[in-house]
């Protein structure tokens, strides 16, 4: 695999790096090949895969270069499927499950929590999703689920872990709802100050994240009921990005209230999760700082097939219920503002493996194209993880994440949920 080659600092790739030698080669022959999902239409194609890259993308007839000591593996898919770049999810949580107890903080270990991500990371990867960004988990969990696929132990997508998600004392994502001295143990991610804040950046940095999160206002499913309001100060909030950007991380504000939104665009986020309740204001000052949104429509469908059955607490669900009137919003402001949008579910929220459900939500109240939802999660969601030179389209040099769907998504984007072949780093998880 290309990952022994990179520990030694050599990249030989077919094609690539002009040297050739034994190894698993995959040839992909597809009638129907969308190799760029923000460029034409799908058309036939050979796409070849040495040492877990792209090696060469050829006329769909032609001869697969490969040595006589090479392990051949070849698919075929017709007209009646296509072939795309894996999907990337740029908001989900694996180490989590829907619809448990609020309570359940209090007695989940995070070893627990991370054989829950390594299950959920499985189901991800074989509905078509070869890149997430793991947007908050207890203790260490999402960077073990990240470490074990990387080391081949497991099976799952590219992982972009965050870790702890940061937040106030006692806001969105701090533990709440317990006896203070039981809330004392189980609080490890809050800061008051920017002083305090900037040294949790840090001490997730020396923790192994990839990217910073922090909840910038109030949330659906926490216990506390302090509203949808903006949660840190202006000085907090420009610490923690300023001190992330200064590591060379980028930051994820979760924030649902418009005048969060705006705080955390001025301070300069990376993307903002959610956005439910944008104005203008907000929506100026995401543009002017080029603020991806992630708008995170998937737990609507987990809120609609739940609320009122017993899974919710009295105070969240009158949260639900105001945030399910204002399904849509943000995505819709944001797409007339010309503001990128970057595909993410928040898968933990609702079902893991039903994230291509997001889809057809971005069409019904966005007003997205299906190729706009297709961009969305694959150049966009790549643009927004800053590894556009590695996935996001099928080209010579590029990790080898690409599936297979049947029908043409850019007709009918529920062809996404039909996924038949799945190749995740060179790895074939799915149609073997």
């Amino acid at each position: 695999m290309v990952r022994g080659c990179l520990l030694t600092g050599v990249l030989t790739v077919w094609g690539v790096s002009g040297s050739a030698h034994a190894a698993e080669v995959i040839a992909i022959r597809a009638e129907r090949a969308l190799l760029d999902a923000a460029r034409g239409e799908p058309g036939p194609a050979l796409i070849v895969v040495r040492d877990g890259r792209v090696a060469e993308v050829l006329a769909v007839d032609a001869e697969v270069p490969s040595g006589p000591d090479d392990s051949l593996h070849e698919y075929r898919f017709g007209a009646d499927a296509t072939v795309l770049p894996g999907l990337i999810d740029s908001h989900v949580h694996l180490t989590g499950d829907p619809g448990g107890h609020w309570w359940q903080a209090a007695v989940t270990t995070p070893e627990y929590s991370t054989a829950v991500g390594l299950k959920n990371a499985a189901i991800t990867v074989r509905a078509g999703f070869t890149t997430v960004r793991d947007l908050g988990a207890q203790g260490q969990s999402a960077q073990a689920v990240r470490d074990a696929i990387d080391a081949g132990l497991a099976i799952g997508p590219r992982v972009v872990a965050a870790g702890k998600s940061i937040s106030i004392i006692g806001g969105h994502a701090d533990v709440t709802g317990f006896r203070p001295e039981v809330t004392e143990v189980l609080s490890t991610g809050a800061c008051t100050g920017a002083t305090e804040c900037a040294a949790r950046v840090r001490a997730l940095s020396r923790g192994g994240a990839d990217v910073i999160k922090f909840t910038a206002t109030g949330g659906v499913l926490s216990q506390q009921n302090r509203g949808f309001g903006a949660h840190f100060t202006d000085a907090e909030m420009s610490a923690i990005v300023e001190t992330a950007h200064a590591l060379g991380l980028k930051v994820a504000a979760h924030a649902h209230g418009a005048r969060g939104v705006e705080a955390a665009a001025r301070a300069g986020v990376d993307s903002i999760e959610h956005g439910t309740f944008v104005d203008a204001a907000a929506i100026a000052a995401m543009k002017a700082a080029g603020s991806y949104l992630v708008p995170t429509l998937g737990p609507t469908i987990a809120y609609r097939e739940r609320v009122g059955t017993g899974v919710y607490t009295p105070v969240v669900e009158e949260k639900i219920r105001i945030r399910l009137e204002a399904t849509g919003k943000n995505i819709k402001a944001a797409r007339e503002a010309g503001i990128p949008i970057a595909f993410g579910t928040d898968a933990g929220v609702y079902d893991h493996g039903r994230n291509a459900e997001e889809f057809p939500l971005m069409i019904q109240y966005g007003g997205l194209t299906p190729r706009e939802t297709l961009v969305s999660a694959t150049r966009t969601a790549a643009d927004l993880l800053g590894l556009a030179d590695e996935i996001g389209t099928i080209e010579a040099g590029k990790a080898a994440d690409l599936i297979a769907v049947g029908g043409d998504p850019l007709a009918d984007v529920t062809a996404l949920q039909s996924i038949r072949f799945v190749l995740a780093r060179g790895r074939v998880v799915l149609g073997e």
